[in-house]
């Protein structure tokens, strides 16, 4: 229509379009367009369902938005992914043919699933499409709103000719009411449901309900066909008052009464505090009735569980059962969020007040030169212990110890046993070598659990360091918290640097550098030792009077490099650069590298010093007195003279921790690449090259650059033949041509450096230093930083013990887990700052399979495995049963009430009803003994006292599945499935009712 004014200029067109689509037609498309998407158009053949396929079967889902206006909706695609049959694709050719939806309608292979959609536990569907409000709207409550949904949905499957049904959710949520509709060719299926609080008293049995189906179909046949029946009955068991939970909690005031040994505190505990099973479901099934069968009405029901063919077990777990090694680990990890020091939970440390006497390391330093005498055969380091830890309880009073002084002896014990002995200072430290005495029985458990260590980057299961984690862990539960946990590590810092200062081995420690595939804290430990070890060996050199050249020094050899092979040997690269670096600045000279301000030398005495050491100018002439061989180079000679060529006695290079690794590469990496920084770089990485060279000049007076790479790089000195004047064939040899490159480093090395024996060289490794740098770093660590150190061995020895408590059970499901669980956190453990939250996933994994061990055992203690009370193969099929109640969501009785499983379970309901029943003690257990001397026979199944007592309490949920296949709606019509679904609770009763019309006439 168009609407003109005076002006043409000012014409206003208005349009009309009467063919634009409204909301609710728009809404209607939109869900045809979805069904076409999904390719739910049309009929596909599929064969039938087997038996179990409900449950076992994989179920898939897929969704999308849809809005009607501005209200939102979820339309959804469930189904069961079966095999693809060979016509799949291909319409069905019978016109006839019942949509799949209600073929699967009459359908009992898979009636009661213990594991669906309620839809499909409903209706016995394997494909149906939901349409659900969105997840912030309302309900949709009124009448008509559900009315236009309704029509929406019959519009669209007429449209598109979908054969699948499709359910719109109506009311609450929480009702779970959805009604629905199928259509097929000539045919339709209405799907309705009823929902109430109470189930109404007229159609709480069998006989009621029968009416109510018979009144909805209106079959106008008589007689009226057969009416199929399958009836479930469902019992739970609650109490479990016969069958006490057996997990014991750990005695912890035994330990506090010293009447167990410290060695308990190297276990962790293992098992729930409450029965981890909370209530036990036991259905019992009629799958097959027809109406006249069976009665069940007001006044009688033929329906006693002992009599159902089919009983069928699921049982209901504990939510969130307290554990006591999940409790632990999770107390433990708290910790990492602490933020206080040692200092500031325990007070003001005596270390404090005597801080002035350390303060200066010069101090430290004057101590290893004095001469003193140490009696050390009257030492023990139990001694050192109690005089350690009396400087501590001068400024602490002993009833303000966060720490019982019985537990801290105790844990000490433990973590140090070498200090229970008063054996002289040799035999300790020979016993402190060998390590913990259960170091044979840790490794006769299997490789890869004792390596498990590498994997998480924790520490050997038989160390100091897995050790403490454990006390550390139990102190921190019950023993004082933060508190006493940094009570015991101030005691453990304080016994390292006692053990230090007296030259006692760490006790539990592999000897050796620092293994860099421990946590740090292992690898300080190590250190420490590494430092304690030469400390003695200089000690002892120095008391027997010899040269300390001997057992500590590095007698390097190794094919690679030329060297014969001698005991105790460690070999170089073939470079000889890899060792550690000179603590040096960086402008100092080659002379400087050697003869720094703070050097020193480990001489015997000054005296004997200038005897041995011969003059400058006796140096200068080659009449120098050789020093600090080990042992000739085989038939080798110096190539200017026919002296042998002796191996010297060279140092070992120092160990460092991977925290001085990363320092020392960072150091490197700072130079930048060029020349210059290259060149100084280089410098730094060779001081041990430096150091052999004056050894090797030391001990082969006279020698060469040639000789020297003739030992330590036999690669970079090459032999050719060649031919002389006389015509003889001669082996002529030089340096390799990278060793003849203008400037250098080998060649600038061996210009300056000295003629000097090890003994009188600088360290490569200063003991001293280092030490003093373990127990600093070892004294400022917070609680929260000693739980980070040590949180990897508790994960370890944590996986160790659910996989020792799992081998008791073999419960499969638990070793899968662990492998995954093994493998995820060797990943996480593994880098440097691992992500705490991560972590604290792991411990609820453990937590997880804890309960699951938990499970296994409760179930085992109540159907009596492992009593040897039956015969072979009845243990064995209990233990069948059993171990599929953990795996599977429901699990079948054999023999129903009459076989093994099903007699043990009616006595505990039996049990369970005398204990309802019967409130005075007395008469409560009068009944029980009698009953533990049955056999369990034919007895038992019936009524358990003579008061009338049921054996099975009132079901708590009733079942009840009618089925049949009538016309409708008119005697001529096809005969189509027609189905309802009864559910009885105590507060709930639900109809769900698919009634199947011809609808070719009508």
């Amino acid at each position: 229509m168009m609407a003109a004014d005076s002006d043409p200029e000012s014409e206003v067109f208005e349009i009309t379009d009467f063919t634009t689509a409204s909301e609710w037609e728009r809404f209607v498309s939109r869900v045809e367009e979805v069904l076409n998407d999904w390719k739910l158009i049309g009929s596909v053949a599929g064969k039938p369902p087997e038996k179990g396929d409900y449950t076992s079967g994989t179920w898939e889902e897929k969704s999308q938005e849809i809005n009607f206006a501005d209200f939102k909706f979820s339309i959804a695609h469930n189904y069961l992914k079966q095999e693809t049959p060979e016509n799949e694709g291909k319409e069905e050719t019978e016109e006839d043919a019942y949509p799949a939806a209600m073929q699967d309608l009459l359908c009992m292979n898979n009636d009661f699933p213990p594991r669906a959609h309620c839809l499909v536990r409903w209706y016995g569907m394997r494909e149906f499409v939901t349409i659900s409000p969105g997840a912030n709207c309302e309900a949709i409550i009124s009448e008509s709103k559900c009315n236009l949904l309704l029509s929406s949905v019959s519009i669209a499957l007429a449209n598109t000719g979908c054969q699948v049904p499709v359910f719109v959710q109506i009311q609450q949520k929480w009702r779970r009411m959805y009604t629905g509709e199928c259509q097929g060719s000539g045919v339709r299926t209405d799907f309705e449901m009823v929902h109430l609080r109470k189930v109404p008293s007229q159609y709480n049995h069998l006989a009621g309900l029968l009416d109510i189906f018979k009144s909805k179909i209106g079959c106008p046949l008589t007689p009226l066909p057969p009416i199929n029946i399958a009836i479930r009955f469902t019992y739970i068991l609650q109490d479990w008052q016969q069958y006490s939970w057996p997990q014991q909690p750990p005695d912890f005031d035994a330990l506090l009464a010293g009447e167990v040994g410290g060695v308990e505190f190297g276990k962790l505990p293992f098992g729930a505090c409450e029965d981890p099973i909370s209530e036990l479901h036991l259905a019992t099934t009629w799958p097959h009735l027809t109406e006249g069968i069976v009665v069940d009405n007001d006044v009688y029901s033929d329906l006693d569980p002992l009599q159902a063919p089919h009983w069928s077990v699921r049982v209901r777990k504990a939510d969130n059962p307290q554990c006591l090694l999940g409790e632990f680990l999770l107390e433990f990890y708290k910790l990492c969020q602490l933020k206080e020091s040692t200092e500031e939970l325990l007070g003001r440390s005596a270390g404090e007040e005597e801080s002035k006497e350390n303060a200066d390391i010069s101090h430290a330093l004057s101590k290893l030169t004095e001469p003193t005498t140490v009696p050390m055969s009257k030492l023990s380091v139990s001694n050192m212990v109690h005089s350690a830890r009396k400087r501590i309880r001068r400024h602490r009073r002993v009833d303000e110890s966060p720490l019982n002084n019985d537990v801290l002896n105790s844990i000490l014990l433990y973590l140090f046993p070498d200090a229970a002995t008063d054996k002289p200072a040799d035999a300790i430290a020979a016993k402190a070598k060998q390590g913990n005495p259960d170091r044979k029985a840790e490794q006769e458990m299997e490789p890869d659990d004792y390596n498990l260590f590498n994997q998480f980057k924790s520490a050997p299961s038989d160390s100091l360091t897995h050790r403490l984690a454990l006390c550390i862990c139990m102190v921190n539960f019950y023993h004082g918290g933060v508190r006493a946990v940094a009570h015991l590590w101030q005691e453990f810092v304080l016994e390292m640097r006692y053990r230090w200062e007296n030259n006692y081995l760490v006790y539990g420690l592999a000897s050796g550098t620092p293994d860099l595939r421990c946590c740090l804290l292992h690898q300080k430990l190590q250190m420490l030792n590494c430092c304690i070890e030469r400390k003695r060996a200089r000690d002892d050199s120095r008391q027997k009077g010899v040269s300390p050249e001997g057992p500590r020094e590095r007698k390097v050899s190794g094919p690679e490099n030329g060297r014969l092979p001698t005991e105790s040997s460690s070999s170089l690269s073939p470079g000889g650069a890899a060792a550690a670096a000179a603590e040096v600045s960086p402008g100092k000279s080659w002379e400087s590298w050697s003869d720094s301000e703070d050097e020193f030398f480990e001489c015997l005495s000054d005296t004997e010093e200038l005897k041995e050491t011969p003059a400058d100018g006796a140096k200068e002439t080659g009449k120098a007195k050789p020093e600090g061989r080990l042992q000739p180079h085989g038939n080798l000679t110096l190539l200017n003279s026919d002296e042998p060529l002796y191996i010297p006695v060279t140092q070992e290079p120092a160990p460092m921790t991977e925290d001085t690794l990363e320092e020392q590469s960072e150091v490197l990496a700072k130079l930048g690449t060029s020349a210059e920084g290259a060149h100084l770089r280089a410098r730094m990485q060779s001081a041990c090259l430096l150091s052999d060279m004056e050894s090797f000049k030391a001990a082969n007076p006279g020698c060469h650059l040639e000789d020297f790479v003739r030992w330590y790089s036999p690669r970079d000195y090459v032999e050719e033949e060649a031919t002389n004047e006389a015509g003889q064939t001669v082996v002529k040899g030089d340096l390799s041509a990278r060793m003849k490159i203008p400037g250098n480093m080998w060649v600038e090395a061996w210009e300056t450096a000295k003629a000097t024996p090890v003994r009188r060289q600088r360290r490569l490794f200063d003991d001293t230093k280092e030490a003093e740098k373990v127990l600093h770093y070892l004294a400022v660590q917070k609680p929260a930083d000693l739980t980070r150190h040590l949180l990897p061995c508790l994960l370890h020895a944590a996986v160790l013990k659910v996989k020792e408590e799992e081998a008791k059970e073999d419960i499969l499901s638990v070793r899968k887990a662990m492998q995954q669980m093994i493998s995820h956190a060797s990943k996480l453990l593994r880098h440097p700052s691992p992500d705490y939250k991560k972590v604290e996933d792991l411990i609820n994994q453990v937590m997880v399979l804890e309960a699951v061990i938990a499970r296994a055992r409760s179930l085992k203690a109540k159907f009596g495995i492992g009593k040897s009370e039956r015969e072979g193969e009845e243990e064995e099929e209990l233990e069948r049963f059993v171990s599929s109640l953990l795996e599977e969501p429901e699990v079948a009785v054999l023999g129903a009430g009459r076989g093994p499983a099903g007699t043990i379970i009616h006595k505990l309901f039996v049990s369970s009803q005398r204990v309802a029943d019967f409130n005075d003690e007395a008469a409560l257990l009068a009944p029980l003994e009698e009953d533990s001397g049955r056999p369990g026979g034919v007895e038992d199944k019936k009524p358990a006292s003579a008061g009338g007592i049921p054996d099975f309490p009132p079901p708590a949920g009733r079942e009840v599945i009618l089925r049949t296949c009538v016309p409708r709606p008119a005697p001529y019509s096809k005969a189509l499935p027609q189905r309802m679904f009864c559910v009885m609770l105590r507060e709930e009763f639900r109809l769900a009712g698919a009634f199947s019309s011809d609808t070719s006439f009508f």
